[in-house]
């Protein structure tokens, strides 16, 4: 799986402490639910990791806290 990440969302890691692991884990297991138009919400612990697939990229726009 690659995943890739928005400048927004690196930021939004940092600032929250959460690693690309955490993300990776969030996008695998996570409960998911869908955002109009063609976004993937990925519900996780303690956060959402918002992000679009196109074949096997994940591009993460967002994490933020449930």
């Amino acid at each position: 799986m690659e995943v890739r990440y928005s400048k927004h969302a690196r930021e939004q890691m940092v600032a929250r402490g959460i690693s690309e692991e955490d993300v990776r884990e969030g996008i695998e297991r996570g409960s998911k639910g869908i955002q109009k138009p063609n976004k993937i919400l990925s519900y996780h612990k303690y956060f959402c990791v918002v992000y679009r697939k196109k074949g096997d990229l994940h591009f993460v726009i967002t994490v933020k806290p449930r």
